[in-house]
């Protein structure tokens, strides 16, 4: 497969590159402050909306460009390749999920606002009792009159403190097969019944929140979809989640491989760890380029971006790994904290967005035709 750019995308490519020398928003605040840097994301986010790079593959009539995704991939490897953070939040796959499951009406009251980055959003799918296994939430909504009452909890609600809206899933029927009863709903964030707590990590930053509803009002002109069809937008949420978007995280790793190959020269251990995490990292940068070129054929994402999220994990966690080792050898003072961020956060990879075991499964019977 020939995956280099076109002399369109070449094109495309030189003129964000030139941007982007002139609009380098510098370095990203410290992950320990979380105000800091959740004000610089939606900074970026506005500075890339008005330089007209942001909802490139989406319909004009919504505020995109009608264009092809593998113009947003190639964005999204320039600011892999500058170091510098895409910053677009739930952009991609919230926005999907308005574009494909919502009216005319909501995503005309929605997705502007998204795109612009003058709303903030975060995703309630996640609880105690249900993360990889989605289908097993217990949060609830009963119907009163025109709108619904919600009631239990969410966990790992990225920016949950910072957010306008919520896209939450709840069981709207509890009597039937846990897949059919679900549904989903936009909800504000202020609206009286919801209480957030931010989670403490263990490097000090406030990423995650728990999120809790009691009898929280949702309206039902905010529900996505008709009634059940919740599963269903979970798991196209999901794809567009684990899937090529994240092109740019290849490139990211590609520059931290480059900053560590100097150390691989003066090490044979950590050369053979560095061979297998370059092995790693590119096996998973052309899966993704050929899901990409399928997207870019009007295929939408479906099982085998679980695939895309397994090569990502292996090399994400081989990355953090070998960065680890790096950070012991050097004896840099400091080094080896930055590392050991980077190194438990790469753990996560194989629990975020659907475990790593959740993905096998999702191989082995959509793809692969094993019995469960």
């Amino acid at each position: 497969m020939d995956y280099d750019d076109t002399p369109e995308e070449a094109a495309f490519r030189a003129e964000f590159r030139t941007w982007l020398q002139h609009n380098d928003p510098g370095p990203e605040p410290a992950s320990s402050d979380s105000v800091a840097e959740q004000a610089f994301r939606m900074s970026w986010h506005r500075e890339l909306y008005a330089g007209g790079w942001l909802g490139l593959s989406w319909p004009e009539q919504w505020g995109g460009r009608g264009q092809s995704p593998l113009l947003e991939a190639i964005i999204n490897e320039e600011l892999g390749v500058a170091g510098i953070p895409n910053s677009v939040g739930p952009l991609g796959w919230l926005g999907r999920a308005l574009l494909l499951f919502g009216n005319d009406d909501q995503r005309q009251r929605f997705l502007m606002p998204l795109l612009k980055g003058e709303s903030q959003w975060c995703q309630g799918f996640s609880e105690p009792g249900a993360g990889s296994d989605l289908a097993g939430i217990s949060t609830y909504a009963e119907r009163d009159g025109s709108s619904y009452r919600i009631t239990g909890q969410k966990l790992w609600t990225s920016g949950a403190q910072f957010a306008e809206w919520c896209m939450v899933l709840v069981k709207t029927d509890r009597t039937i097969a846990k897949h059919k009863g679900i549904s989903c709903f936009v909800i504000a964030m202020d609206t009286p019944g919801i209480t957030v707590r931010t989670l403490r990590q263990s490097w000090g930053g406030e990423r995650f929140c728990e999120v809790f509803f009691d009898q929280a009002e949702a309206l039902e002109e905010n529900r996505l979809g008709d009634e059940g069809d919740g599963w269903k937008l979970a798991n196209t949420v999901l794809s567009y989640e684990r899937g090529p978007s994240e092109i740019g995280v290849v490139a990211t790793w590609k520059s931290e491989l480059a900053r560590l190959a100097a150390h691989a020269n003066d090490n044979p251990s950590i050369a053979t760890k560095y061979a297998a995490t370059k092995v790693a990292v590119e096996a998973c940068r052309l899966r993704l380029m050929e899901s990409l070129s399928k997207r870019s054929i009007g295929e939408p994402p479906g099982p085998g971006s679980s695939v895309d999220k397994l090569l990502m994990i292996r090399a994400e966690q081989a990355l953090g790994s070998l960065e680890m080792d790096v950070a012991q050898a050097s004896g840099v003072t400091g080094a080896d904290r930055d590392a050991g961020e980077r190194y438990i956060y790469s753990r996560a990879a194989s629990i975020y967005g659907g475990t790593e075991q959740i993905q096998k499964n999702i191989v082995a019977q959509r793809i692969l035709g094993l019995p469960r």
